[in-house]
């Protein structure tokens, strides 16, 4: 098996942020304000890590078409969407919950904090399986950039 660097790697990090984020939960059950801020920061890292990774993948190299059987390919799409919907409102939930960690607004950090570790265990469950249903259970579709769709080259 021949697994592509960049998603692997993109990948990696969101697999790492979401185990930190489990760390970084355990840590403040355990009354470890300090080890918890820094175990989340941690977290935050590695998930802006995988946005890097994954935003000049997009732009740069392009995103990969499911490239596994036709009659899979609309429930393959359907948890695309679910994937998307859910790392972007997990991503939003993450600066709000940083944020209000930073501000010490304890009481709404404590309020939306476990919303938010949820959130992102789900985004990162489903991200792994996108990453296997593209390139581990099946052999990527077609490579498109993003520039040269726009640029029609």
């Amino acid at each position: 098996m021949n697994l592509p660097l960049l998603p692997t790697l993109s990948t990696f990090f969101i697999v790492v942020s979401a185990i930190l984020v489990a760390v970084g939960w355990w840590l403040v059950r355990k009354r470890k304000i300090e080890a918890h801020k820094k175990t989340m920061f941690a977290a935050a890292i590695a998930a802006l890590t995988f946005f890097i990774i994954y935003a000049s993948r997009t732009i740069f190299i392009g995103n990969t078409a499911f490239g596994g059987p036709d009659d899979l390919k609309i429930y393959y799409t359907v948890f695309l969407i679910f994937h998307i919907t859910l790392a972007t409102s997990g991503a939003v939930f993450g600066l709000v919950t940083l944020w209000l960690g930073y501000k010490n607004n304890i009481k709404k950090h404590r309020r939306i904090g476990p919303i938010t570790s949820v959130v992102w265990f789900f985004t990162a469950i489903t991200g792994v399986m996108v990453y296997s249903l593209l390139y581990v259970l099946y052999e990527g579709g077609e490579t498109t950039s993003v520039i040269k769709a726009i640029l029609g080259s």
